[in-house]
């Protein structure tokens, strides 16, 4: 098959590079001209603007972006729209809101243009062993692409899950969950370290969970990983970003009544790491020694840099 890639930052390149080896033909288009010079080097066509993208695809076309989630997607459709054809289909692939899938999709329905919102999970490790991608919309466009979703999923690792907006909320309930297994490796492997009578190895212990283990997972793979590297972390601020998902999965309860207390409170966590200046904690610790006259620890600046994942949960 044949399709644009339009967005070649790390999972749009890598996904790009899968469909290459699988023999799909990938005519890419970003914003900087270095991404496209790399895709081009792997075998993708380069095109110079979404319209030139277009124009090289034959119909019925299929578009794929892969750019961050909000005004650059709007942005993305409208410079394709005027140049796309009834029966072409455009798939977003980024973590955008569900419900602007739904209303992205019936947009373009009333223009015969098919829309599919696929949540991609997998971050930079799925150009080796696959995404997981979770689809949402018709029925019919879903299976015009079912080679593309083939060639890039893990085995086992696609499926269309509802209708449009379906594959962005079953993504950002993925994403939501993703935070409380995170909290919960982060506490643990924290309350070990703790406990300093026993001069525990981290990693060793990491990877020992991960053989026959109730909670072993990739997330627990990586944290190996990470704890074999620097198991004091030294070199990472205490500073987790959020990416919106989070966010949008504790709304979600709250408009359905479900209660999430887990996923909450890890957001919740992040929001704390995010505080500069005016931390809750310190205003604490600074109201107890006025009423009380206890001590206050301080703390002296930190250099350390913030890091971000691609997945960018």
């Amino acid at each position: 098959m044949e399709l644009g890639m339009i967005g070649l930052g790390k999972m749009g390149a890598n996904m790009t590079e899968r469909l290459l080896r699988a023999g799909h033909r990938v005519v890419v288009h970003d914003i900087r001209p270095e991404a496209m010079r790399a895709a081009a080097a792997g075998g993708a066509v380069a095109a110079d603007s979404p319209e030139a993208l277009v124009r090289v695809l034959a119909p019925p076309r299929v578009v794929w972006l892969m750019v961050p989630a909000g005004g650059p997607v709007d942005m993305a459709i409208e410079a394709l729209l005027p140049h796309l054809s009834p029966g072409d289909i455009l798939v977003d692939g980024g973590n955008s809101n569900y419900k602007d899938s739904i209303a992205r999709a019936k947009m373009l329905a009333e223009r015969e243009i098919h829309f599919l919102d696929v949540g991609v999970s997998g971050g930079i490790w799925g150009l080796k062993v696959g995404y997981c991608l979770m689809v949402g919309g018709p029925e019919e466009a879903y299976r015009r692409l079912e080679p593309l979703f083939a060639s890039l999923a893990a085995e086992n690792g696609y499926a269309r899950v509802g209708p449009s907006g379906a594959g962005h909320y079953v993504k950002m309930i993925h994403n939501g969950i993703e935070y409380g297994l995170m909290q919960a490796y982060a506490e643990g492997f924290v309350l070990m370290a703790a406990k300093t009578d026993f001069d525990l190895d981290l990693a060793g212990i990491a990877s020992l969970w991960n053989h026959g283990s109730v909670i072993r997972s990739w997330l627990l793979e990586l944290a190996a990983a990470v704890l074999a590297q620097d198991d004091e972390l030294s070199t990472i601020a205490d500073y987790v970003p959020d990416s919106g998902e989070g966010r949008w999965a504790v709304e979600e309860s709250i408009d359905l009544g479900v209660p999430v207390p887990v996923i909450s409170l890890a957001l919740q966590t992040r929001f704390v790491s995010q505080e500069k200046g005016a931390c809750a904690e310190r205003l604490l610790a600074a109201l107890r020694r006025q009423f009380g006259g206890h001590p206050v620890k301080r703390v002296e600046p930190t250099t350390a840099t913030t890091v971000e994942s691609e997945e960018s949960t």
